[in-house]
């Protein structure tokens, strides 16, 4: 495959000598599979460089080559000119090199100076752990980063955007000179982001290299001074920040224009298929109402915390509620009774599609067929071909990149995964479909695949509700809008009133304060 434009050029004319971390022509293969065809990066002292593409365009091989998980099969890794040859997580981190994960994985039972420290706790003069000494160079790592943790605190129950923190404080204890940044915010508030952007400035003001991964072009465009692009595990271009824009890069990352991120087409909207009447589960949320028909795309949205999730799981029969009736195609369904919903055609894709949405050591087939079971058996027999056949035409119909559909789940994409479990729930042929932040942590191209799909299923007379935090998303794609805020509706909005800033003040506003009217 040609590449776009191979400008690393400009970042030399930006950064004079030697890149601090340099990988060119990297090659990984698992088998048959090419997950690495062309890796190539350079980082250098004092920048924010940011790496992006499509989910399964390279860019976690590309890490765990650098970390020291993968040996490479072939290309040059280069530390301050001298060739590297990692094998082992401890000869990344003896290069100089740490990894910031999403989900970052401490000692729970351990002190957040214990988690900082450990394997190399300081010794005082008998030989024994000098836990002053620790406490002190603890609280010496957070002064440096601006940020206040309590370093005899057990880091059990401390919040992700801490224990992040906890980790580059690991990382600057170690000298490491380059800190790669795996999508740190998707779990992260607002000012939580800010804090981490903060902290990653001064680092870089500091001369660390930093790498960026994100899927959130606002962050990548605020806060990194070059952007490399992958596709399809080969190396695209790297560009200045300051000269990209989100539609080049977009072009460059999926390898085509996205003339659309949200296709949304009008469907006939038909008869009332879920009826939600006055809902109720006591300190979670209360008297929630609202309807939706066939090809209807119904948007639920709301911050963080405002019920929209836990809604969805009472009517789903996942969790119960104290009052208020739930009605699918005029019949009662009762609750706690998963089963039911299922027969009464409702399907739900969860929020966290790695632990509530699929089995991650099954195979994509055995995944994508698991709500069909019953149905595929023949005298309490499964046929293996006949799950074999609804697997390769789910799979093939939303496009599902694998190998083959025997490998497990876990070793595909964010977003391949996500298809799996779309395919698991539309191979039932549902008249509700329920998708809880159905684009959350996959890359633009695909977005827009999903999005696509959800208008496809809409017009097919399937009834949607879609609960999502991206407001654009929200707006985009939903026929109406119910808005949420501490576990009440505050609003619902037709698609053509509904604004930005009419949905972002009913979702701000409890109810009380949203009846006294809204802003035009």
């Amino acid at each position: 495959m040609e590449r776009t434009h191979m400008n690393l050029a400009p970042s030399q004319t930006e950064h004079p000598g030697e890149a601090l971390l340099s990988l060119r022509g990297a090659v990984k293969t698992f088998g048959p599979v090419v997950a690495l065809a062309d890796g190539t990066i350079e980082l250098h002292a004092g920048e924010i460089h940011a790496l992006v593409g499509e989910n399964g365009a390279g860019k976690s091989t590309l890490v765990k080559v650098m970390a020291g998980l993968y040996t490479p099969d072939a290309g040059d890794f280069r530390i301050e000119g001298e060739p590297q040859s990692f094998r082992t997580v401890g000869d990344s981190k003896n290069a100089g090199i740490s990894v910031i994960y999403q989900e970052p994985t401490l000692f729970p039972d351990l002190t957040v100076a214990e988690n900082i420290f450990i394997g190399r706790q300081p010794k005082g003069a008998l030989g024994l752990i000098s836990r002053a000494t620790m406490r002190a160079k603890a609280e010496e790592l957070f002064a440096q980063l601006g940020v206040p943790i309590d370093p005899d605190r057990v880091a059990e129950g401390l919040s992700i955007a801490d224990q992040q923190i906890i980790e580059i404080a690991k990382a600057i204890s170690i000298d490491a000179r380059v800190l790669i940044m795996d999508e740190p915010t998707a779990a992260l508030s607002g000012v939580e982001v800010e804090r981490l952007f903060t902290v990653a400035r001064a680092l870089r003001d500091r001369g660390a290299a930093i790498m960026f991964i994100s899927h959130r072009f606002e962050e990548v465009f605020a806060l990194t001074d070059r952007i490399t692009v992958m596709r399809d595990g080969r190396y695209i271009s790297t560009v200045m920040t300051r000269d990209a824009t989100i539609e080049g890069i977009v072009k460059e990352m999926v390898g085509r224009d996205i003339d659309q991120l949200f296709p949304k087409e009008d469907a006939p909207i038909g008869d009332v298929v879920l009826k939600v009447e006055n809902l109720t589960s006591a300190g979670v949320f209360s008297n929630v109402s609202f309807e939706v028909r066939a090809g209807e795309i119904l948007g639920l949205s709301g911050l963080v915390g405002a019920g929209r999730s836990e809604v969805a799981r009472a009517v789903f029969g996942v969790d119960g509620y104290d009052s208020g009736s739930v009605q699918m195609l005029g019949e009662k369904l009762p609750k706690r009774k998963v089963q039911h919903a299922i027969t009464a055609g409702i399907g739900f894709v969860p929020e966290d599609r790695r632990k509530q949405g699929l089995v991650m050591d099954l195979s994509v087939g055995r995944n994508a067929t698991l709500a069909l079971r019953k149905r595929l058996a023949r005298f309490g027999l499964i046929s293996g071909s006949r799950e074999r056949a609804v697997a390769q035409e789910w799979t093939q119909r939303l496009q599902v990149k694998t190998g083959s559909i025997d490998y497990a789940a876990s070793t595909l994409s964010g977003g391949n995964q996500q298809k799996v479990v779309l395919a698991k729930w539309l191979s039932m042929h549902p008249r509700l479909l329920i998708v809880d932040e159905p684009t959350r942590g996959i890359d633009v191209g695909t977005k827009s695949e999903v999005h696509r799909l959800l208008s496809d299923l809409a017009n097919e007379g399937i009834a949607i509700i879609m609960i999502s935090s991206e407001l654009p998303e929200v707006l985009g794609m939903a026929d109406r809008v119910v808005v949420m805020c501490e576990g009440q509706v505050t609003a619902t909005i037709d698609r053509a009133d509904a604004t930005p800033e009419n949905v972002m003040y009913a979702a701000t506003h409890n109810l009380a304060q949203a009846t006294q009217g809204a802003p035009e």
